[in-house]
């Protein structure tokens, strides 16, 4: 008998498991909490944020000088006081730990006690291997509870947390959740660092992240730095935040010491605060013509066509990657029928999906002027064809309820 009722047990848990469902949770039951910040406003614990900029804008100094006020309990760009001591963990694949990690971290006046520099992975047997960000993550989930109070980790590049391709949404979506997870499970900042797209100037700043628009969006904090050309005036400014203000920066420059037995390096050291928007602060040190700036559309096309480059992406998805970057949804419809994007239904159950039709067009106001061409010299099938995906583009469901 008892047998029996240990074979149906088993039944019925195995069943259980299987019979999934949507976990609903009242409102009421959650209890509110405040972000807890490292940097007020600008580097928040248990979130991701992206360090952007172009070559030459100093990140990595930058980056360890943010380390080296968290570790030594110092102060802030702005002069606000750190108000927790934490231990940090740095890996890069671009810069040696002995000739210029550490030594950045000395000028930086960083507590070295409180600094871990990933060197790779070690087996039993002690068997060196290069540490993977892509793959490494419960190692480095394991490392994180030996140490006990890591608040900072810098991954640089954050593009080497991804295994697939960079410029797959789907895929950097994947890779950049473990972090995500990692941070929250941990009340961790976790800051990538990664490059500015090549020919991005004047562009919205959080879309000039090197990547998919993926990196920008799952991160709730985006920072972008930048360089005034024929000067060592620089400045760091917030591109874009889910969990405070996007507005406002700091000035800083990169200066060259000597540390320890006349080894040298460089230190930030930062300036004034900044008011205004991200895209005006970097204009002011690039020098964007403000008569030349590209309008909302213009970014909104460019964000769709780099969006949808490798392939269809569901409509809902595209939704959530825009409004990951500042862009309304009638915006981003504008510029679907700007650049010939089609809306195509996936399947009974697969929903909507858009893609491009072609590549090659360079902006919403060339699209719209060469559009009447290409319709008069084009025979009088491709007119039908443009003319039935406006009918499709115009049915999309999911758009119109996004």
């Amino acid at each position: 008998m008892t047998a029996v009722i240990d074979r149906f047990a088993k039944e019925w848990e195995a069943t259980s498991k299987n019979a999934w469902r949507a976990n609903a949770v009242p409102a009421s039951s959650i209890t509110p909490r405040a972000i807890h910040w490292a940097w007020p406003g600008w580097i928040a614990l248990g979130k991701l944020t992206i360090l952007a900029g172009a070559g030459g804008t100093g990140k990595t100094t930058l980056n360890i000088g943010l380390a080296a006020t968290m570790t030594s309990a110092g102060k802030w760009p702005d002069g606000e006081r750190c108000s927790e001591r934490r231990s940090v963990m740095i890996w890069s694949s671009e810069d040696d730990p002995a000739d210029t990690i550490v030594p950045r971290l000395i000028a930086a006046g960083a507590d070295l006690s409180k600094v871990s520099i990933l060197q790779g992975r070690i087996n039993g047997l002690g068997e060196m291997e290069p540490f993977d960000p892509a793959k490494d993550i419960n190692l480095l989930a394991a490392e994180m509870e030996r140490i006990g109070d890591v608040g900072m980790i810098m991954i640089d590049p954050i593009v080497s947390a991804v295994a697939g391709d960079m410029n797959q949404a789907n895929q950097v979506r994947r890779a950049l959740q473990s972090l995500v997870d990692l941070a929250e499970r941990y009340d961790c900042a976790i800051i990538g660092i990664t490059h500015f797209s090549k020919g991005s100037a004047g562009s919205n700043p959080a879309d000039r992240v090197l990547g998919s628009q993926a990196f920008g969006a799952l991160a709730r904090t985006v920072l972008v730095a930048a360089k005034q050309e024929d000067s060592e005036l620089r400045v760091l400014a917030r591109a874009k935040s889910n969990i405070s203000i996007d507005s406002g920066g700091c000035s800083y420059t990169i200066e060259e010491t000597t540390v320890s037995a006349g080894i040298s390096t460089t230190r930030v050291l930062w300036g004034d605060r900044i008011e205004g928007t991200a895209r005006d602060i970097l204009a002011d040190v690039e020098g964007d013509n403000t008569d030349e700036r590209r309008t909302e559309l213009d970014e909104a096309c460019d964000f769709l066509r780099a969006l949808l480059a490798n392939g269809p992406i569901p409509t809902k998805q595209i939704k959530v990657d825009a409004d990951g970057s500042g862009l309304t949804w009638a915006t981003v419809r504008r510029a679907q029928k700007a650049i010939g994007a089609k809306a195509r239904k996936g399947g009974m159950d697969a929903g909507w999906f858009w893609e491009l039709p072609f590549q090659g067009a360079h902006s919403c106001a060339e699209d719209a002027q060469d559009s009447p061409k290409m319709l008069r010299q084009n025979s009088e099938h491709l007119r039908q064809e443009m003319s039935t995906f406006d009918e499709i583009a115009d049915a999309d469901p999911d758009a119109e309820d996004l």
